[in-house]
């Protein structure tokens, strides 16, 4: 038997069913397959007043891209991401200013305000996520001659004789996603968000992060926004299957146990070590472990993204990857520390 209307009441209504009377069929079907049926209609919040619409800084300002280093050697855009987080990296960028958010974001008064994720691992962890990583896609070269999104660093779990690595999944909501691939899944965290309203998430990250600007203090920042990044290998297996990605990094286990934490900046494909994010600096906490997750997780994401007030279209599908960021170009505060339950 399938505990599919079982895990429909937890999933609408957002509650436990532990002492209910439907505890007892759970408990006989915990060892049993679900199925996760994501071929419901989506319906968007209803219409209203967006007040993060356009508060991402406008182009032609400060916050334009701007070459990495000065003619004196300097880095004006300071420390950049991602970053190498393997153990015992120290980056080259001596930094003095305000210390990164170390405990998780739901412990602070920052909210997401935008989940997307990029076509493998901005960030390089040894032996986790790194160039000689496994994957099902053309090499990174013949990427970029068909015009393609840069691919960044790869998991190990890929296995092409292991069918959850291979198997088709019929995707319902994401776009151009694909099984056995590595992924990096990025929520920006802001102070100024427009956090438990309609309008907490939005597209792109920046109208979030700036939604209520007065709120910023730009003279601790790291303290004021942040990201959480999360590397997963997509498998088509059920039981592999976690509810509310959008809301956050999975902290469950091994995931959320090893994480780095560091000043950076923004990323993407439009940085790289000559040109650099100016919208720095800012909290990076980085899971090092690479994990695998179900496809229906990150589609059952793509359909909450989709039911968002604001149009989160641009943000189905996975952005291209920024190079792992120079030793120069990184801070020198790396940290670890482990998030629990």
């Amino acid at each position: 038997m399938k505990l599919v209307f079982t895990l429909a009441i937890q999933t609408l209504l957002g509650v436990s069913l532990n002492g209910s009377p439907f505890a007892a069929a759970a408990s006989e079907c915990e060892n049993q397959s679900t199925t996760v049926n994501l071929g419901m209609s989506i319906m968007k919040a209803p219409a209203g007043v967006n007040p993060c619409a356009g508060t991402k800084p406008a182009d032609g300002g400060a916050f334009d891209n701007s070459a990495c280093f000065a003619a004196d050697g300097t880095v004006p855009a300071g420390p950049q991401a991602g970053a190498n987080v393997s153990k015992d990296y120290k980056g080259l960028m001596e930094y003095n200013g305000t210390e990164p958010i170390s405990k998780p974001y739901y412990e602070t008064d920052l909210c997401p305000v935008n989940v997307h994720w990029h076509l493998g691992a901005e960030h390089l962890s040894d032996g986790q996520f790194d160039a000689v990583g496994h994957g099902p896609s053309d090499i990174e070269h013949r990427r970029l001659a068909a015009g393609k999104e840069r691919k960044g660093n790869l998991c190990h779990h890929y296995k092409e004789d292991d069918s959850k690595f291979t198997e088709h999944y019929e995707w319902k909501h994401c776009l151009g996603m694909e099984v056995g691939q590595t992924y990096e899944v990025h929520w920006p965290h802001s102070k100024a968000g427009a956090c438990g309203t309609p309008n907490q998430y939005q597209s792109p990250f920046y109208d979030g992060v700036f939604c209520h600007g007065s709120k910023l203090d730009t003279s601790i920042l790291p303290q004021q926004v942040g990201v959480q990044a999360q590397v997963f290998t997509i498998v088509n297996d059920e039981s592999y299957y976690y509810p509310d990605l959008i809301r956050g990094m999975i902290v469950d286990g091994e995931m959320g146990k090893d994480m780095a934490v560091y000043v950076g900046s923004t990323t993407g494909t439009s940085r790289d070590n000559e040109v650099c994010s100016m919208y720095s600096p800012i909290t990076w906490q980085v899971d090092r472990t690479c994990h695998m997750i179900s496809a229906s997780s990150f589609d059952r994401m793509c359909g909450e993204m989709k039911a968002q007030r604001d149009d989160m279209s641009s943000d189905l599908h996975a952005h291209g990857s920024r190079i792992t960021v120079d030793d120069k170009l990184a801070a020198d505060n790396l940290s670890f520390t482990k998030h629990t339950p």
